[in-house]
């Protein structure tokens, strides 16, 4: 998983220290942190990403209107997406998949979960 670039976007400080520590720990280490989708989506630009990590209640711009706003726009439609949120219902993960999301964690989650979310997501991209 080394050489990723990753953007997450999370507006809770401890979460993003959690997440960050759990990508670093795993080998990613190219990773930008965002605070709400507008965040997001100022600091990815036109640049090209491997994947975006994204919590689902944020103020600003929550993760479901981050995720319509990325697939819409061509040089983001296929970028990976990771929700990561406490929703989980199975209602909420069918929104995220029909979203465009390629995967979804539930809060609390281990480094290793996070790990094996990602090998998914990337060998199937």
């Amino acid at each position: 998983m080394e050489g990723k670039k990753v953007i997450f976007v999370e507006d809770s400080p401890t979460m993003r220290r959690i997440i960050m520590n759990s990508l670093n720990k795993i080998g990613i280490n190219d990773v930008t942190e965002a605070e709400n989708g507008l965040d997001a989506l100022d600091k990815m630009g036109d640049a090209s990403w491997d994947m975006v990590i994204t919590d689902w209640n944020m103020p600003e711009m929550n993760g479901e209107e981050l995720v319509k706003e990325l697939r819409s726009k061509s040089n983001f439609s296929k970028t990976p997406i990771l929700m990561i949120t406490t929703r989980g219902m199975q209602d909420d993960v069918m929104t995220a998949i029909k979203m465009g999301v390629n995967g979804y964690i539930v809060k609390p989650f281990t480094p290793e979960v996070l790990k094996k979310k990602i090998a998914e997501i990337f060998s199937a991209s």
